[in-house]
């Protein structure tokens, strides 16, 4: 049962880093390998969440599992103080992994 952690990211993207540092500390947290891909629209095409209009967007975390591969993180979300909440965020995500 092989696991592995993928983020598909553009680093032009606000969240970019985040999304990194989400990535890197979920790998050490869980001894999963990780994986950085830098604009592979073809990836998100096929295993990530789209919007309205069938338009994937990046960056998106996935967990590959078995060769199954399911988006875990799609997008950060935000505190009261409507600023991105990486801890809740990382929770989420760890929370899939740990289910999956």
């Amino acid at each position: 049962m092989t696991k592995k952690l993928i983020l598909v990211t553009t680093e032009s993207h606000p969240m970019h880093k985040v999304f990194l540092e989400i990535t890197e500390e979920i790998s050490k947290e869980t001894g999963i390998e990780k994986e950085v891909k830098v604009e592979d629209y073809a990836f998100v095409t096929d295993y990530g969440e789209k919007d309205d209009f069938g338009m994937p967007w990046l960056p998106q975390l996935f967990l590959q599992d078995d060769g199954n591969i399911k988006p875990i993180l799609t997008s950060i979300p935000f505190n009261d103080s409507l600023k991105p909440d990486k801890e809740k965020a990382k929770n989420e995500a760890l929370n899939k992994v740990k289910n999956a």
